[in-house]
């Protein structure tokens, strides 16, 4: 029997750097990790996926990878990450971790090798020009922070191709030798005992996309290739892929061959926000009408924030400045002209009623949901920081000194802990909201407690339900004898709305955000401003609760 075990989990991302701090160098690490799994265990959360733990310059914060084969020494050992893995799975949590294989850091034995010799194996690791190539301007992913795709390299006398910053050369896919140096890159990190990877930039990994920003045709080649290679090598494992792309890309990547497991649902994120700040649910309703079928080992990935930008590039440009006008209204709130680099409750405003709704529908849309550290305690953001880092910061565990990060002196840390008057960790924090009966923390346990019981939304089918009123979305899911409604009203006024029934069926209401009531008429239900409920259905058909 498959083991499709993502299909009901419950996904938590952590950067070991930034989580917890265990020998007070102002870095997190393992040791400190593997102190705060029971927190993570509390929460809900079934899969653990790590950000880059690998040795690094870290100029684009571990993503420009030094060394695909060890633990960056600041964060510990190998042998600590072995460590780590255990105990994670003593607490039923399951490991992913971050396969970055687009590029490579600049400083890797790889690229230093590739540059001062052009007879070297590992020159043909890089993708290389003795001419600068035309148009080397365009196509920047990061638009005013990165000048171009190509650079000149002293050393080797050429070009080379890099389609993120100029510190990370990109890897020649196209290489059979590399592509073999990443099938044994996951086959070292699973005999270590992880569950797969998240697989960064996907899209890049065939070559350069169009000019709609879809991937190249060679690209579903090498993710067969990759997975293949790990089905041979672990039956459970999986790839959960990074792949920002359009409504008619996405069903490639799970239909050419024994093709992937997960798929960020970009699209889902993009219009969770355009419905948010229209106070409407259509944007979402479309988009649930309009997504491919995925094979049965297909699942979606839902997400709010992430440690990127919120990247609104898939809206359209009236779209766009709807949600800028709504949720960054200042420019330093802003990112590479698409995105925004904000966490989700300063966003809101710190409105709990909204963050709610909004995590609500995160768990009810039909997918795996993965979470942010401190999504779980509403942590804020610091705009002074450049870029992305702005959502980079310490994870906020109590109101003592660094919020419990770390006992370093601050200047030590490796970035400053938020300190602003509404979301610092005097305020904001883990030890607080444990003692508080309806925290947002108590709150998030609860739904994920819920969630977990409610295999038809990682399972089942789906439905957007008609005649709801506009500002409601209700859709139904259902997998074998059982099923369950989920109603979320986006606006800031109540509301009451038909819920179309089966005959014979009837609601039995299992969460929200309002005491629990009985359903006055089998097809209408009242909403409170943003409030939620979901509903086991009851009937003839259906598996009694």
């Amino acid at each position: 029997m498959i083991d499709l075990w993502y299909k009901d989990a419950v996904f938590y991302e952590i950067d070991v750097k930034t989580f917890q701090d265990s020998n007070d160098d102002g870095w997190g690490d393992f040791s400190g990790l593997i102190r705060r799994l029971p927190h993570v265990a509390s929460l809900g959360a079934t899969c653990i996926w790590l950000q880059p733990f690998y040795p690094s310059p870290l100029k684009d914060d571990g993503y420009d990878v030094a060394d695909f084969y060890s633990v960056d020494p600041r964060l510990g050992s190998l042998g600590d990450f072995v460590d780590f893995v255990r105990e994670a799975r003593e607490r039923g949590l399951r490991v992913l971790i971050d396969l970055v294989v687009n590029h490579t850091s600049d400083q890797h034995s790889w690229f230093q090798a590739a540059r001062a010799n052009p007879r070297s194996p590992y020159h043909d690791y890089y993708i290389w020009s003795k001419t600068k190539p035309e148009n080397s301007e365009e196509g920047v992913i990061f638009p005013g922070s990165q000048q171009a795709i190509w650079s000149y390299d002293t050393a080797a006398g050429m070009y080379y191709h890099h389609q993120f910053y100029e510190h990370q050369p990109d890897l020649n896919i196209a290489n059979p030798a590399v592509r073999d140096e990443i099938c044994k890159i996951m086959g070292f990190w699973l005999e270590l005992g992880i569950s797969g990877f998240r697989l960064d930039a996907a899209p890049f990994l065939g070559g350069k996309p169009d000019e709609d920003g879809n991937p190249a045709q060679q690209l579903f080649e090498h993710l067969e290739e990759f997975r293949q290679f790990l089905s041979w090598r672990s039956s459970s494992a999986i790839i959960l892929a990074e792949a920002n792309v359009s409504l008619n890309e996405m069903p490639k990547y799970f239909d050419h061959g024994p093709q992937l497991h997960m798929l960020f649902n970009f699209l889902m994120n993009q219009r969770i926000f355009l419905a948010l700040a229209r106070e409407e649910a259509e944007p979402i309703a479309e988009l649930l009408r309009e997504l491919p079928s995925r094979k049965e080992t297909g699942q979606w990935g839902n997400f709010l924030r992430n440690h990127d930008e919120l990247s609104l590039d898939r809206l359209t440009d009236a779209e766009r400045d709807e949600v800028f006008a709504a949720f960054a209204p200042e420019e330093s709130m802003r990112i590479y002209g698409r995105g925004i680099r904000r966490r989700l409750a300063p966003m809101l405003q710190g409105d709990r009623r909204r963050e709610e709704l909004a995590y609500s529908l995160l768990l009810t849309l039909p997918g795996t949901p993965v979470l942010r550290y401190g999504d779980e305690i509403g942590m804020g953001d610091d705009l002074s920081l450049p870029e992305r880092l702005t959502v980079r910061t310490p994870m906020q565990w109590s109101p003592e000194k660094n919020g419990g990060f770390s006992n370093a002196d601050p200047g030590r840390l490796i970035r400053p802990v938020v300190m602003s008057s509404d979301f610092g960790f005097d305020k904001v924090n883990v030890a607080t909201q444990d003692r508080e009966q309806d925290s947002r923390l108590s709150r998030m346990q609860h739904l994920l407690h819920i969630r977990r019981k409610c295999p038809e939304i990682g399972w089942g089918n789906y439905q957007v339900l008609p005649g709801c009123h506009r500002s409601v979305l209700a859709h139904r899911c259902q997998w074998r004898r059982s099923g369950l409604v989920a109603a979320h009203n986006l606006s800031g006024q109540p509301v009451q709305t038909l819920i179309p029934l089966e005959a014979g069926e009837t609601l039995i209401e299992i969460a929200g955000n309002r005491p629990h009531q009985e359903v006055p008429e089998p097809t209408r239900i009242e909403l409170e401003a943003y409030g939620y409920r979901w509903f086991r259905i009851q009937g003839d058909n259906w598996q009694s609760v």
